[in-house]
């Protein structure tokens, strides 16, 4: 049993730092979302929402990287992973966003070609798009983040950021 719960352990450790970044680059896009829809009744997302869908992710990143096509290029520069990850990433997160626009409209219209018809016509793209530059921008941070500390370690990582300056321990 030790084996099984120390396991757990290891799985919900790792869970924590994507889980937390969705979290909050998910609770970001549904603020611009809300702004962005404010005054045209399209629903917004709820903090449960929001959480869920960071645990997804958080669980999805995990078992992404187990596969051996995302990381493509552990021997070369940073900027290698970086790139073929972000580009994975955003086109998966351009899928879900689409989807999730598309369950909206496919309830209304009563049929997956209906509703998809529906939305092609009725989304407001200019909205869809600087939604998807949003998470560009989100995605391609995380993987830098991610890249950095695969490389250097993620206690390294923490003690550049939230540990002292070796300047000021003098």
């Amino acid at each position: 049993m030790g084996k099984v719960s120390e396991k757990i352990k290891e799985e919900f450790l790792a869970m924590i730092p994507p889980t937390i970044f969705f979290f909050f680059t998910l609770g970001l896009v549904a603020v611009v979302r809300m702004l962005m829809t404010k005054g045209t009744g399209l629903p917004i997302s709820t903090p449960i929402q929001v959480a869920v869908g960071a645990l997804i992710l958080g669980k999805a990143v995990l078992i992404a990287d187990l596969l051996p096509i995302i990381n493509r290029y552990p021997d070369k520069p940073l900027a290698y992973n970086v790139a073929w990850k972000t580009t994975i990433y955003v086109l998966a997160a351009l899928v879900i966003h689409y989807l999730e626009r598309l369950v909206d409209f496919w309830k209304e219209a009563g049929s997956f070609v209906a509703g998809n018809e529906k939305l092609l016509a009725e989304m407001v793209w200019p909205h869809f798009w600087a939604i998807q530059i949003i998470l560009i921008v989100l995605i391609f941070n995380y993987c830098v983040m991610h890249e950095l500390a695969r490389i250097i370690g993620p206690s390294k990582l923490r003690q550049m950021f939230f540990g002292r300056p070796a300047d000021a321990a003098a």
